[in-house]
């Protein structure tokens, strides 16, 4: 799908989630507080920065020195369940409506892990981010960061619109039935 159709389709598509997501923002007040809403700088197509905005699934909880405490203590109930249904990724929508993400692509990383990636960041960076992606099907959190690399490198070499087709597919069972490790071959 070309880069302005996808545009399009995810304007109508934010327009129709939009009381969706005004309940979620609701909810994520009500129980964690306020911003709703997370952004940070990762890194776009050929490395260009952008802010990729997600619902906030954290608490910002530092231990006595002002460390961050680790991801799970910081996870929050309903920050848990919208991780685990991707609903928090929802935001990023607006994101594929400016153009600096795809809905099908590599997810984005910060700009520091690119450039630790050396050349396979570089490839990585040649192709838009998505909101979903190959690794993300293919076990996401349950794979190292080499495995996921591996996993987008892949994509990048056979991507078509029947694999993209498919990764939608499969972010919808994963959205339902949870992450696992699966088959990455086509």
């Amino acid at each position: 799908m070309g880069s302005l159709v996808q545009r399009l389709v995810a304007l109508v598509l934010l327009i129709a989630l939009l009381p969706i997501l005004l309940v979620l923002a609701v909810a994520l007040a009500v129980s964690q507080g306020r911003p709703v809403m997370f952004r940070q700088l990762r890194a776009g197509k050929g490395t260009t920065p952008f802010a990729l905005t997600k619902f906030r699934s954290m608490r910002d909880t530092r231990d006595q020195a002002g460390s961050l405490l680790p991801d799970a203590d910081r996870v929050t109930r309903i920050g848990s369940i919208l991780r685990r249904t991707r609903l928090d990724e929802l935001p990023g929508i607006w994101n594929v409506v400016r153009g600096d993400m795809s809905f099908v692509g590599p997810r984005p990383l910060l700009p520091e892990t690119i450039r630790d990636l050396g050349s396979n960041g570089m490839k990585r960076c040649s192709v838009r981010p998505g909101l979903t992606g190959w690794s993300q099907v293919n076990g996401n959190t349950l794979l190292t960061l080499e495995q996921k690399v591996a996993l987008d490198l892949w994509y990048i070499d056979n991507r078509s619109w029947m694999l993209d087709a498919r990764i939608v597919l499969a972010t919808f069972m994963v959205m339902i039935a949870g992450e696992t490790i699966r088959d990455h071959k086509a």
